[in-house]
């Protein structure tokens, strides 16, 4: 009998590459999705790889009473919860949306988990809770500064959240999962990164300028770095989702309660490093302007990744070119 876990934001980027590391690991995922930033087109991806349909309910974890509705339709185990606004930019723009979608949603699921009695809880949380660091890179422990978006604030108030929860509930278990920058797809090419209207991350705007779709831009060419643009550790998506499962075994064997995990290669690559690299793999040129810095960007940030790998035997095994070759792969097959 697999356990169900409940997977929010599971038709996501990340949502649905952790759908097939779940199944593949003997659970079975139980996915929640208003599909707000994502295309269907992700779910016969899915259905296409796993040989089924997977179980999916489209409603908004905002919406409590029918969140509740699908607790008392299953016999979870766990969540994994996903689903939130993600864009830095955006947020800066609509601080109030992020706000109210990224925290009550979580406030729904924790208060739903303790209702049914449901204890294992795996957030998705952001390396943007650390703000600019002063030292890279960056432990678990390096303490926040003040977060330099909307987007990065409410991840760090969604891990108080979790922990102010996990102090009153004594049977409650959390794993605060940081992720760096996720790139790449499933190397079938048949689901990747694929959001709904402008892209806000670097390699699908990336993507859609390969395909002459969109002039790429790059914010910003006089940071403090040898480039002089952003630097980033950039970490593959199936990495990342095997994280996840990685974190779902850890909870169920471990005695700690709720703790956080840097999720990332270990090392940092500029912008610029980036696009020169997904040139070579690809074989294809980009071509791009320099534009005005962007407001809620952090100069430069990677990741310590020493705790996930001792803690949740987890370890990457894609390199930056693999995830780069395997984003166009997908990007490619949209077409087709």
């Amino acid at each position: 009998m697999r356990k169900q876990i409940l997977v929010t934001g599971g038709v996501g980027f990340i949502g649905s590459h952790t759908i097939l590391s779940l199944h593949n690991a003997g659970y079975e995922p139980i996915i929640v999705d208003n599909l707000s930033n994502t295309h269907t087109s992700i779910l016969d991806g899915l259905s296409s790889i796993l040989g089924h349909s997977p179980k999916l309910h489209v409603v908004d974890c905002c919406d409590e009473e029918a969140m509740n509705a699908i607790f008392k339709l299953y016999n979870i185990s766990g969540v994994i919860h996903f689903a939130a606004f993600k864009s830095v930019a955006e947020s800066v723009a609509e601080p109030e949306k992020y706000k109210r979608n990224n925290l009550d949603s979580l406030q729904v699921i924790l208060k739903l988990m303790d209702q049914h009695q449901v204890h294992h809880l795996v957030f998705s949380s952001s390396a943007t809770v650390y703000g600019q660091p002063d030292v890279n890179p960056v432990l678990e422990e390096t303490p926040w500064k003040e977060a330099a978006s909307p987007y990065g604030w409410t991840k760090q108030e969604g891990e108080r959240m979790i922990q102010a929860f996990a102090q009153s509930h004594s049977t409650f278990k959390s794993a605060l999962l940081r992720y760096f920058n996720p790139i790449g797809a499933h190397p079938s090419g048949k689901i990747g990164e694929y959001p709904i209207g402008i892209p806000n991350n670097l390699i699908p705007l990336v993507n859609q300028a390969a395909k002459g779709q969109r002039e790429l831009k790059i914010f910003g060419e006089d940071y403090n770095t040898p480039d002089g643009t952003c630097i980033r550790d950039y970490i593959h998506v199936m990495d990342l989702a095997d994280a996840h499962v990685k974190a779902l075994t850890w909870l169920e064997e471990t005695p700690l309660q709720v703790e956080a995990f840097n999720l990332g290669q270990g090392k940092g690559d500029s912008v610029l490093e980036i696009i020169r690299l997904y040139e070579k793999v690809n074989q294809i040129k980009i071509p791009f302007e320099i534009a005005p810095r962007r407001s809620g960007d952090v100069e430069q940030i990677w990741a310590d990744v020493s705790k996930a790998k001792k803690l949740l035997n987890w370890s990457t095994r894609f390199s930056s070119e693999e995830a780069l070759l395997h984003s166009f792969q997908f990007e490619k097959m949209i077409d087709q």
